[in-house]
């Protein structure tokens, strides 16, 4: 979900742009009427292309975008569902797409190469906020729900772990406890696993650490199953996914502030915002509403229940008083 952006990926990326790219998503959007959200003024006949990548979440903060610019009486342009992050970057930059969700903690460390997460959140939206103008993309405010990784344990071992809630006390629990389920891309992160250890005082191959007989290296998806089946202790998650709660895991606390923060944020290109500063005040309704509680459970109803992102938008928008059904 948050590849680095290399040079060979931003080549790979104008492939993309032209193939399947940024084609229109196959799931459908729903309609709605204006509620709290309202037509904005001159939006009649204007056109604003939304794009996401192709993850869940991805899809129904896409979805929210569309049902929020089509009430606003904007002529939408349904760019959801891009495969990956390149491409959706690239068309960002490129001014094909006007409006996309996107995460601090990825502009900051893989579009804008920086190698240092900042740890205050606001600190690091500003700083994602003030590089990106020079590219053209206003990033209006962050959300407070933050998708970055985190290290879960099924709730029924947490007594049995010494009623573990943080990661430092990861290191106090006997060495043969101290089992880990992460995803290959995890494993070899600057931001991952290694320097995760090592900021919670241990070490990767060291008897008195954590053995590499204790790290099951696995799918994303397959982490959550082996952590909920009892295959590991600690299994890596991403702190807005639904299936953490489907799955009754217990998020451990970061105690120490290893990993960064992905905050959501609504951006636009500049050029599209100068001609409608209105959509600070439209995303501006919603923004603040998205929660890492709120999110999980939206991903659950696409993820567990089988749900359509569109749909899932929409009664969540409802449900908030921002839209009324068609």
């Amino acid at each position: 979900m948050r590849t680095r952006a290399t040079t060979a990926l931003s080549l790979a990326a104008a492939t993309l742009l032209t193939g399947c790219g940024l084609q229109a998503a196959t799931q459908y959007t729903p309609a709605a009427e204006p509620a709290e959200i309202q037509p904005i003024e001159g939006a009649a006949g204007e056109e604003i292309v939304v794009g996401s990548k192709n993850f869940t979440e991805q899809l129904i903060l896409g979805k929210i975008a569309v049902i929020a610019l089509q009430t606003a009486g904007f002529d939408v342009v349904d760019r959801t569902n891009i495969p990956g992050s390149v491409p959706a970057r690239q068309g960002m930059v490129n001014g094909e797409i006007d409006m996309e969700w996107e995460y601090t903690g990825t502009a900051w460390l893989s579009y804008l190469g920086e190698t240092a997460p900042i740890a205050d959140p606001v600190e690091q939206y500003e700083a994602v906020r003030d590089a990106e103008l020079a590219n053209g993309l206003t990033w209006l405010p962050p959300a407070e729900a933050n998708n970055t990784y985190a290290f879960a344990v099924r709730s029924e071992a947490v007594d049995d772990l010494g009623g573990i809630s943080t990661l430092s006390e990861i290191a106090e629990l006997p060495v043969e406890e101290r089992t880990f389920c992460v995803e290959s891309e995890f494993a070899s992160r600057n931001d991952g696993f290694v320097p995760m250890l090592e900021t919670y005082g241990l070490e990767l191959g060291d008897a008195q650490g954590v053995p590499r007989d204790n790290v099951s290296t696995l799918d994303t998806g397959a982490v959550y199953e082996a952590t909920d089946q009892g295959a590991c202790n600690f299994g890596e998650v991403f702190t807005t996914d639904g299936r953490i709660t489907a799955l009754d895991l217990t998020v451990l606390e970061d105690d120490r502030a290893f990993f960064p923060n992905y905050n959501i944020s609504p951006v636009l290109l500049t050029e599209t915002f100068e001609e409608h500063p209105e959509l600070a005040d439209l995303f501006g309704q919603i923004t603040p509403l998205l929660t890492n509680d709120v999110l999980q459970e939206l991903n659950a109803q696409v993820d567990v229940a089988g749900e359509q992102p569109g749909d899932v938008a929409l009664e969540w928008m409802v449900s908030e008083g921002l839209v009324e059904p068609a």
